[in-house]
């Protein structure tokens, strides 16, 4: 797709693309969201579960009609959970899941790689292991931990990353990805954005060439970066307020469906 051609699916990561870490959407946000829908598809891919999608996104978006809501896309764990919004209800597309041996072996992985770099907190937020059935997630401060404490404990992204490649050997059949300021991923062989972007593709019948995607870590070690590598139209943004002043620019070049 070039720039002059408009996207018809725009997708977008939600932590600190969004909303703030682990945070609400901004009302402003909420409201370019439902005016986008209301002329493209719009689709949100993230490594956090369902539950992060409601609380931030989908529980915050203003009054819309039906038509526009059923035109975004819920992607956590990187895709391999699929949701849409049809009746005031998220219904599942399709759900994928670790097996029980996957999961006891990243758990134990993650937590004792984190324990021998002396990454293990003793003051958390939350929960510092998560099972999201198709992703592990090993959370430094827990999974509440407020922003600027998250921002302070890894500012360059060494520890997450080392955490990340020392965990990596130990596992050799499961991807293992840096995931949010704080965050270490752990799901099946091949899953990062760029699945879900494939998946969308699939579902949706929208070529990859006629999609665009937003977000803030698309460099080279960012878990934005593989569909800036797939070839996927992206634009990089600093910060959900970056995202405001995109969407602004962009939206009054799309048609509206009637």
């Amino acid at each position: 797709m070039t720039e002059s051609i408009p996207p018809l699916l725009v997708a977008f990561d939600l932590d600190d693309t969004l909303a703030p870490s682990k945070s609400g959407i901004d009302p402003r946000i909420g409201e370019l969201l439902i005016a986008l829908a209301e002329r493209v598809e719009v689709a949100i891919i993230s490594g956090g579960q369902l539950a992060q999608f409601t609380t931030q996104v989908v529980d915050r978006l203003p009054d819309a009609s039906a038509d526009a809501l059923g035109r975004l896309h819920l992607l956590p764990t990187c895709g391999t959970q699929y949701y849409r919004l049809a009746d005031d209800e998220v219904v599942t597309v399709y759900k994928r899941s670790l097996t029980d041996d996957q999961k006891s072996r990243a758990l134990a992985a993650v937590e004792g790689e984190a324990r021998r770099l002396g990454f293990w907190e003793t003051e958390t937020w939350g929960d510092i292991l998560e099972d999201r059935g198709s992703q592990i997630t090993f959370s430094a401060l827990g999974q509440r931990a407020p922003v600027p404490a998250k921002t302070a404990w890894d500012p360059t992204g060494e520890k997450k990353n080392s955490l990340r490649a020392a965990v990596a050997a130990l596992l050799p059949d499961l991807e293992v990805r840096s995931g949010g300021s704080t965050s270490v991923d752990i799901t099946e062989q091949g899953i990062d954005k760029a699945y879900g972007m494939r998946q969308l593709a699939a579902q949706t019948g929208i070529s990859l060439e006629d999609m665009l995607f937003v977000g803030d870590r698309l460099d080279p070690d960012g878990n934005d970066y593989p569909v800036l590598a797939m070839g996927v139209r992206c634009h990089a943004v600093d910060g959900w307020e970056d995202t405001v002043v995109y969407l602004e620019q962009l939206i009054p070049t799309l048609p509206v469906r009637v």
